[in-house]
C-alpha cells in the first residue's frame, strides 16, 4: 500500500496528522459491530485508521489530555504514566489502539465462528 501521511521528523509529527490521529480514535469508537474497519479522510483519501495508528508508532511527541483521557478510558486497568504530569506519548496512543483493533477483530471473528458452527449444527428449516 503507497504512504499517504507525512512522515515523522525526527520522532515528531506534523500537525495534521495529529490531528488525523484524533479523528481516527474518535473513528474508532464510532464503529458498529459487524462493519469493516473505518478510515479517515486524509487530502482527500480514505485512510484506514489501523494505518493512521502504525504511522504514529515511532512518535515521541506528548498527546494532548483530551487525548489522553480518550486512549485511557478504553482499558481494563488504570493508565500510570511514567512522568511527573502522567504524560503518554503518540506512540504508546498508537500502539494500543493498535492492539484495541486487533482485539476487536479477533473477537468478532470469534462471533462469527460461533455463529457458522451453530448455524452447522442448527437443524434444516422447513418452509
Amino acid at each position: 500500500m503507497l504512504n499517504f501521511l507525512p512522515d515523522l521528523h525526527e520522532g515528531h509529527a506534523p500537525i495534521t496528522l495529529q490531528h488525523l490521529f484524533r479523528d481516527a480514535i474518535d473513528t474508532f469508537y464510532d464503529w458498529k459491530t459487524d462493519e469493516p474497519e473505518p478510515s479517515v479522510m486524509h487530502e482527500g483519501t480514505l485512510i484506514p485508521i489501523s494505518a493512521v495508528f502504525d504511522a504514529m508508532r515511532e512518535c515521541t511527541d506528548i498527546v494532548p489530555k483530551s487525548v489522553m483521557e480518550m486512549v485511557a478510558e478504553r482499558l481494563t486497568k488504570r493508565w500510570d504514566g511514567d512522568g511527573p504530569l502522567d504524560v503518554m506519548t503518540f506512540s504508546t496512543a498508537a500502539r494500543i489502539m493498535g492492539i484495541l483493533i486487533r482485539k476487536r477483530r479477533r473477537q468478532e471473528g470469534e462471533a462469527q465462528a460461533v455463529f457458522v458452527e451453530a448455524s452447522r449444527l442448527a437443524p434444516p428449516s422447513l418452509h
